[in-house]
């Protein structure tokens, strides 16, 4: 069983597991996905991107992503419209209401990176995040 434990993508599926778990809690009350907070925050930090411009920031297949909007559109979170520079595409912009549960659920989120940031322990993060970055570069 020790053999397993050497074995990064192991490792960090079990490290992705416990972090989601405590993140799925954390945003429950607010009826949030990871996903969904996640385009809720880089919509809120780059009002008007387009569909494209968000799935490839987040990496989520555009397909999915289709969806992810759909959803957040439907709840009243988020709106489409028509991109200045290009029609045939929309840029995406937060609603009253979406903005409002964004950033109670932010701040809620702030909480949960502060759990992850004390089971690191000190400058834990400031390891952890360079090394996880240099394996996503090609």
């Amino acid at each position: 069983m020790q053999a397993i434990r050497g074995i990064i993508g192991y490792a960090l599926r079990r490290a992705q597991l416990s972090v989601f778990d405590d993140l799925i809690q954390t945003l429950e009350e607010f009826h949030l996905r990871p996903a969904n907070f996640s385009v809720l925050y880089v919509i809120n930090e780059n009002p008007g991107l387009n569909q494209s411009e968000i799935s490839s920031a987040l990496g989520i297949q555009r397909t999915n992503f289709v969806q992810v909007v759909d959803r957040l559109e439907k709840a009243e979170l988020i709106k489409r419209c028509r991109a200045k520079h290009d029609r045939r595409s929309h840029a995406l912009y937060l609603t009253d209401k979406g903005a409002e549960l964004f950033y109670k659920a932010r701040e809620q989120h702030k909480q949960h990176e502060k759990r992850m940031i004390e089971r690191l322990g000190p400058n834990g993060r400031e390891q952890l995040l360079p090394l996880l970055w240099r394996l996503t570069s090609e």
